[in-house]
């Protein structure tokens, strides 16, 4: 079966919210067994997300978590305000 395919793209107002995002979400690799592979880059201000699986239950689940993961992490990024930028 070939390998199933999920493409996000996830605007910020800044590039250093988008690359403060990726740092979070990128920490924990996908565990080995379920086959799962996540990629996350950043151009510009857009967090770009490929998640990748041989089954469509494996990809679901990887989803649902990584969506759950990044609420939280844009949620934290509100209610705390915008990164600092650096002189």
């Amino acid at each position: 079966m070939a390998e199933l395919k999920l493409e996000l793209t996830v605007p910020f107002s800044t590039e250093s919210e988008a690359q403060i995002v990726r740092n979070s979400l990128s920490v924990d690799p996908e565990p080995k067994r379920g086959g799962a592979k996540k990629q996350l880059t950043v151009k510009d201000n857009v967090l770009y997300v490929t998640i990748s699986s041989p089954e469509a239950k494996t990809l679901r689940v990887c989803a649902n978590g990584f969506l759950d993961h990044l609420t939280l992490v844009t949620e934290t990024i509100e209610a705390f305000g915008p990164p600092l930028e650096e002189s």
